[in-house]
């Protein structure tokens, strides 16, 4: 949950659950093999649940547990502060 990716997963999860490739999509810059390890980091600690559905190729859909939930809203705040505050200046 330390290492930025983590953090990263946790708020492109705030608002839905999301598949692999979707989650890839929605982090800059994160490689498979990096977001497959913080996941699995995620998953164990118990902040990010992950369900398999059995169809060929499988489909893996990820998301917040209640515990992530609860961990993710102040990052979640932090995240939109910091956002805001980078909007005007790269506006202007």
């Amino acid at each position: 949950m330390t290492s930025r990716w983590g953090v990263w997963v946790l708020i492109s999860l705030r608002n839905n659950d999301l598949r692999f490739f979707e989650l890839r999509e929605s982090i800059q810059g994160i490689s498979e093999k990096m977001l497959a390890q913080t996941l699995r980091a995620l998953v164990q600690d118990g902040l990010v649940w992950r369900e398999v559905e059995p169809t060929t190729p499988p489909q893996v859909t990820y998301g917040l547990t209640g515990f992530g939930r609860d961990v993710g809203e102040p990052l979640t705040e932090l995240f939109d502060r910091i956002t805001q505050q980078l909007s005007p200046r790269s506006a202007g």
